[in-house]
């Protein structure tokens, strides 16, 4: 699935990100050797080796090559060291004769190998380029925050094996394009382990085939786009459990592989997957990806949306690992990676976002999802709760967007403060029956597509018949929340927004008093008398809990009568 990225990054951000180098451009650029091609399917053939810890095999990427380019063209294939690139073929696609690229055509710069392409090789503008590939991955040192493969065991001592590589990329232990702006539609890995062992992965399994040395070829299909970070093996002592989830587009396979000692606890415990379906399903719309099934695979780390088959290790606990990240409790009613990456399969797999700078669309919406989940079921109370805890987390250090065409993320924000971004815009509209269709509406027009920030700002300003310009800026593009400066007197309090945006004109909810819109001028607004047995009592202005802003109180004076 292509994209073409247009850059776009407004002068309010604050020039706070470090400085980025030549590979950092080639990695993240979408230049002369990507955006003439779009990768249309891989083809993932791959043998894990756990006593040398090496991996060796191919993988044959079709293309169509777009219209309005020369007649030749260079390629990029991402391939990360240690590992090392040992040939490349070109095939044609009707099955027609094959081209091996001598290796002094071949030119590599860093992680990154660029061939030239020529037309003459391509059956309607379509060609395959199979790429062979060998050697020792970088393992990962703290997955899944440090990219890399694992090379584990179980406690039983059998290996236990897999993949955490968002951010590091996929060309971490693969050959692929190794951007989020263009990925295949469909793919189909074929992993080589040990025979006493279970590889899973994404999509539907399509067979088992027994191999020389004890070895065995395990091949899945995935029939939807995939990003190239998704596509992930799970080797180990697995067992299955298997139920079926009746949903808004109907039946859907649920599979869960769980480590052969955890069978019974794993029964027990993912009970909050069939409910987590049905409240995401309620305010996004049906699950993305009913052709490919839904997968929650036991992972030797914490957790990670791989589409379809999503890595799973809280530990059976509920909580993020038997810990509530609000401080309120209410997370401890259900179990966060059971939330958190099923939601990513409709905020990351179903719309993902061309560059990673905008990240926050995957994690902002994602984390909100918790929220959404914990209102569906235990009300409203609890979900507020929930999210204004959240906020405990936020640094206001960088902006959420990052810079842009060198793979690099912007705020770490971009999860409780991008989550209490998208409440308060809920509270502006005032309207839940409006933004859930808003929600849902996002999830149908952009399916299995590649977005910008411009894209999901242009449609939910649309969607919710407000300008929300302005308010994105502040949250996504400036380090800080807006601030309201707040002045108490007697019968008045006066307020104005400080260290605002030009032009930042959100309105806010006083409780007792309905919405005010300040602005950097002062304005003010006289007390309310309450009637309380006879007696009147002032009722004092108080900003809604529900929107994230900084509150600044200058001085109070407070008389009651």
């Amino acid at each position: 699935m292509k994209a073409l990225l247009f850059v776009f990054f407004l002068a309010v951000v604050p020039q706070c990100f470090s400085q980025f180098t030549h590979a950092d451009s080639i990695r993240g650029g979408y230049g002369p050797s990507r955006n003439w091609w779009d990768v249309t399917h891989y083809e993932l053939d791959v043998t894990f080796d756990e006593k040398q810890e090496m991996v060796w095999g191919s993988n044959t990427m079709s293309f169509t090559a777009l219209p309005g380019n020369e007649k030749s063209h260079t390629m990029q294939i991402d391939l990360q060291e240690p590992l090392v690139l040992d040939s490349i073929v070109l095939l044609k696609p009707d099955g027609g004769r094959k081209f091996a690229f001598r290796t002094d055509h071949i030119r590599r710069d860093g992680n990154a190998y660029f061939v030239t392409i020529n037309d003459s090789w391509l059956v309607d503008r379509k060609g395959k380029v199979q790429v062979f590939y060998s050697g020792k991955p970088v393992e990962a040192v703290k997955p899944p925050w440090d990219g890399g493969i694992i090379w584990s065991k179980d406690p039983n001592g059998k290996p236990w094996i897999s993949v955490a590589c968002q951010g590091k990329g996929a060309s971490v232990w693969y050959p692929c394009t190794d951007s989020q702006a263009d990925e295949p539609d469909s793919a189909r890995m074929h992993f080589t382990c040990n025979t006493d062992l279970v590889c899973i992965s994404n999509g539907h399994f399509e067979g088992k085939t027994e191999r020389t040395n004890k070895l065995a070829t395990y091949t899945w299909s995935v029939s939807n786009p995939i990003n190239n970070y998704c596509i992930i093996p799970y080797i180990g002592d697995y067992v299955n459990l298997h139920e079926h989830y009746k949903g808004e587009k109907g039946m859907l396979e649920l599979d869960y592989w769980v480590l052969r000692d955890n069978k019974d606890k794993a029964e027990e415990h993912f009970t909050d997957v069939p409910k987590t379906l049905e409240a995401l399903e309620y305010w996004f719309g049906p699950y993305p990806f009913y052709e490919d099934g839904y997968k929650l695979v036991e992972a030797p780390h914490l957790g990670m949306e791989h589409q379809s088959a999503i890595a799973y290790g809280n530990g059976y606990k509920k909580g993020y690992f038997g810990s509530d990240l609000s401080g309120t409790d209410v997370g401890l009613k259900w179990d966060f990676i059971i939330v958190h990456e099923s939601g990513h399969e409709w905020f990351g797999n179903n719309i993902t976002s061309k560059d990673i700078a905008d990240m926050w669309i995957h994690e902002s919406f994602t984390d909100y999802s918790e929220t959404l989940f914990t209102e569906y079921w235990f009300g409203k109370k609890d979900a507020s709760a929930y999210v204004i805890g959240l906020r405990r987390n936020i640094l206001n250090d960088i902006p959420i967007i990052g810079p842009y065409g060198v793979n690099t993320e912007g705020s770490g924000d971009m999860y409780f403060k991008g989550a209490n971004m998208l409440h308060t815009i809920r509270q502006i509209v005032d309207n839940d029956t409006l933004f859930r269709q808003m929600l849902r509406g996002l999830n149908s027009t952009f399916y299995h597509q590649l977005v910008t920030t411009q894209d999901i700002e242009a449609y939910m300003s649309k969607a919710l018949n407000r300008d929300l310009s302005k308010i994105f800026d502040q949250y996504l593009r400036y380090p800080d929340p807006p601030k309201l400066e707040l002045i108490y007197k007697k019968n008045k309090m006066s307020y104005r927004w400080v260290n605002v945006i030009e032009g930042f004109d959100m309105p806010v909810r006083v409780m007792g008093y309905g919405f005010i819109t300040p602005t950097t001028e002062w304005q003010k607004v006289s007390y309310k008398y309450l009637d309380s047995g006879g007696r009147k009592r002032l009722l004092i202005p108080t900003m809604d809990k529900n929107f994230y802003i900084v509150e600044k109180i200058k001085k109070t004076k407070l008389v009651y009568q």
